[in-house]
């Protein structure tokens, strides 16, 4: 039987789900061996809803309830994925750090790093609203780790010419770099600093500090 407090705040008694639980169905997302179609449907809701949430107000103001309404799914559904809304905030950001490398390695693998660095100006512009809470909100500590575990398989293979600096090193300095050029670019007001502007001080900056010596 439930307790008064359950009956009358129930979205307390949800938020008690099981963290194990969560992490075991969030991992179902991802793995086809455990994966049932149904859950991956509403995992992908879940993200796509909160995407559109994001895109109109910031974070704090997001409730699971509405969250799991703009996904059609029930409420309780919600926590079967995800223990909150900031760890189901962790799976975007990774889904749009992989979103992100998909644009621009085949422009990295073609050595036009400033056509590179414009893609990715271009492609966090177009997303604006989203990677100022993924740069600059609870989430950026995600995705500095997930942009430095890309880099780093990026960056294996690939042989360090003449370089005075450890490949290791030289890609944890080239994504710090990156990230607060970026976060810093989301700071300021909308249309105060331009795509061009971004790409070009990220050519200047991150290029002859680290790239080259990385890559």
């Amino acid at each position: 039987m439930k307790s008064e407090q359950a009956r009358q705040n129930p979205e307390e008694l949800c938020d008690t789900v099981s963290h194990t639980s969560a992490a075991v169905a969030a991992s179902s997302l991802t793995d086809p061996r455990l994966a049932d179609p149904r859950a991956v449907k509403s995992g992908q809701a879940l993200r796509a809803a909160l995407l559109d949430l994001l895109e109109r107000k910031p974070l704090e103001q997001v409730t699971v309830r509405e969250i799991a309404a703009g996904a059609g799914v029930h409420y309780a559904t919600f926590f079967r994925h995800y223990p909150t809304k900031e760890a189901l905030l962790d799976d975007v950001a990774a889904d749009q750090i992989d979103r992100l490398v998909d644009l621009t390695l085949p422009v990295l693998d073609k050595v036009d790093w400033h056509a590179s660095f414009t893609a990715l100006a271009v492609y966090v512009e177009e997303h604006r609203k989203l990677w100022t809470v993924l740069l600059t909100g609870g989430a950026a500590g995600a995705m500095r780790a997930e942009l430095l575990r890309v880099s780093k398989e990026v960056a294996v293979g690939r042989a360090l010419q003449d370089s005075f600096m450890p490949v290791e090193l030289a890609v944890i300095c080239t994504v710090s770099l990156i990230v607060e050029i970026v976060s810093w670019w989301l700071r300021q007001p909308e249309n105060t600093v331009s795509v061009a502007q971004v790409a070009l001080i990220l050519h200047q900056v991150v290029l002859p500090s680290t790239v080259q010596s990385a890559l």
